[in-house]
């Protein structure tokens, strides 16, 4: 469901990065993982069942892919994603993901009035990353980030993400979003 703002509410936490196919890069309180992602009705089907336990909405059709960049936070020592970047070809987004709340939200990255969905992201990690973990539930991560430490990594994660963006098996990502073992 969209509000006025352009923001999709789900009930559902976002599928999960797929741990054998995202590098991470360590930043103080924080750190970006960086993923190819497949997204399509197959991927998108095992992970809510997986979750949930019950049917996927046959009424939404996915087919999209592209870099995901996460935000993870530590809360209580485990990894949470606060953010996530998906700069997919189709449809790129980003999510706001509230643990406490147990809210997903989606925004719509306009491509025409943003640009490359890529370079958009990065410069949100640089300029805004504070304030959209603020509003994603993680305000103490925000009061402690350490904008050297994040500048210090950026680099490398926008090199992995072109990396990733050009050369990637699409194969072994379906299996391992799919939870199948390597042919």
């Amino acid at each position: 469901m969209s509000d006025e703002r352009g923001v999709t509410h789900y009930d559902q936490m976002p599928i999960p990065p797929v741990e054998a196919h995202t590098t991470y890069f360590g930043a103080g309180v924080i750190s970006l993982g960086v993923e190819y992602r497949l997204l399509d009705d197959a991927i998108a089907a095992a992970s809510i069942l997986e979750e949930a336990g019950g049917d996927a909405d046959g009424g939404v059709h996915f087919n999209d892919r592209g870099v995901s960049i996460h935000v993870f936070g530590d809360v209580d020592d485990a990894q949470l994603e606060f953010l996530r970047f998906d700069c997919f070809d189709e449809d790129p987004h980003y999510h706001y993901v509230n643990w406490e709340k147990r809210s997903n939200q989606m925004v719509h990255i306009d491509p025409d009035a943003e640009g490359d969905s890529l370079v958009w992201t990065m410069e949100r990690i640089r300029t805004r990353l504070g304030p959209m973990l603020v509003r994603a539930g993680a305000g103490e991560i925000a009061a402690a980030l350490d904008p050297k430490l994040i500048e210090a990594v950026l680099l490398d994660v926008e090199k992995e993400a072109q990396r990733a963006r050009l050369h990637h098996d699409e194969e072994a990502i379906r299996q391992a979003a799919l939870g199948e073992e390597s042919k």
